[in-house]
């Protein structure tokens, strides 16, 4: 049988030492062949033009042509090509990473400001684990084919274990940030039930993230404080590097912020929030999966279907990467299956079906 076609890469950063070590942490892969490198964003423009890769590396700031520039020409251009955007973790280099997603990126790997200080063996796992996964989810034949996927019988729990709604729990990773972005902008104002986000991403972006959301979103956004009380119509993102645990006492929840061990490799992890959460609102909780790699929630959310929590996740086919919601459904751990367009809909239904919480959302 002929061997699977190696993935054609393309590196982009004004530092000669970060292109040699991203083109030797790539090569290192034996499916990846990165077939050209550039300091500037018109070198990226012109190298996809005349080398055709599958995918680019990219960093944001640069001399000549930035990388937010190089992306606008990208989509003006009408190119087809997967943009992975090498991240400075700054303040500044937040807000240009998620500018970027917008533009067509598909994910970003943070990396220090400085290449003496990059830890080769995690920024290598990290960009080879999300191009194979991009490339995986989107069937292109540089991978085995995924197994089939047996069908699962999704559907609801019986009335009398159907609870009024008080909380929603949302999971993601991988295609998030975009995900995350069309979700807050269909949330109505009068939404009035907290939500609690976590999303994979490092320290140092969940801030700016959570205020790019909140900028979008008809109700407030912020990043989680250590013991702070929940209130409702207010969404929680978990702040990057840790946990983000919801604690009932008496009669206030309150979030608190731990920095334990990694749970399923990530940290803030979507099993421990969701654990916590199902100690905290059982079956009043909806919870949500949407596109990422990994298993991470899969098992959590198996176990609020159990209690008869209503689930959903994001459909295969809007995601950037079918891997957590596919998990979540394999177990059986899914009522719903629908598009990242239809999440908020079955949501507010879900919500005004279940009961007197929430029965003026939407309306």
């Amino acid at each position: 049988m002929e061997p699977s076609k190696k993935i054609r890469a393309v590196i982009i950063d004004d530092s000669a030492l970060v292109r040699t070590i991203v083109a030797d942490l790539l090569q290192s892969d034996g499916r990846i062949e990165v077939i050209g490198t550039g300091k500037t964003g018109l070198d990226c423009l012109q190298l996809i033009e005349k080398l055709k890769p599958d995918i680019v590396t990219l960093d944001i700031e640069m001399p000549v042509m930035d990388g937010i520039t190089a992306l606008r020409e990208i989509s003006k251009k009408g190119i087809k090509v997967a943009v992975i955007m090498l991240s400075v973790l700054t303040q500044h280099g937040a807000k240009a990473t998620f500018q970027a997603l917008e533009l067509g990126a598909i994910d970003f790997v943070a990396k220090p400001s400085s290449a003496i200080k990059m830890d080769t063996d995690e920024i290598g796992s990290l960009l080879k684990n999300k191009i194979a996964d991009y490339f995986d989810h989107h069937h292109i034949k540089h991978f085995p084919a995924t197994p089939q996927r047996q069908k699962v019988k999704v559907g609801n729990f019986p009335e009398f274990r159907k609870l009024p709604v008080k909380a929603v729990g949302i999971g993601t990773s991988t295609g998030g940030p975009n995900a995350l972005h069309g979700l807050f902008k269909q949330i109505p104002e009068d939404f009035d039930l907290p939500i609690f986000v976590v999303q994979h991403m490092p320290a140092g972006f969940t801030k700016a993230f959570a205020e790019r959301l909140d900028e979008i979103s008809s109700i407030k956004v912020k990043e989680a404080e250590q013991g702070e009380i929940v209130k409702n119509g207010i969404a929680y993102i978990a702040p990057g590097n840790f946990h983000m645990k919801i604690h009932r006492k008496d009669l206030n929840i309150s979030i608190e912020l731990e920095q334990g061990p990694l749970v399923n490799g990530h940290r803030p992890s979507v099993d421990f929030t969701f654990d916590s959460l199902n100690a905290c609102y059982g079956a009043s909780l909806l919870a949500v999966i949407m596109t990422g790699m990994g298993k991470d929630g899969a098992e959590s959310i198996k176990k609020l279907k159990e209690i008869g929590s209503p689930t959903i996740a994001q459909d295969e086919k809007s995601s950037v990467v079918f891997g957590m919601n596919r998990q979540a459904i394999d177990l059986g751990g899914i009522d719903y299956i629908v598009s990242l367009e239809e999440i908020v809909p079955q949501m507010i239904r879900i919500i005004k079906e279940r009961g007197s919480y929430g029965q003026n959302i939407g309306s």
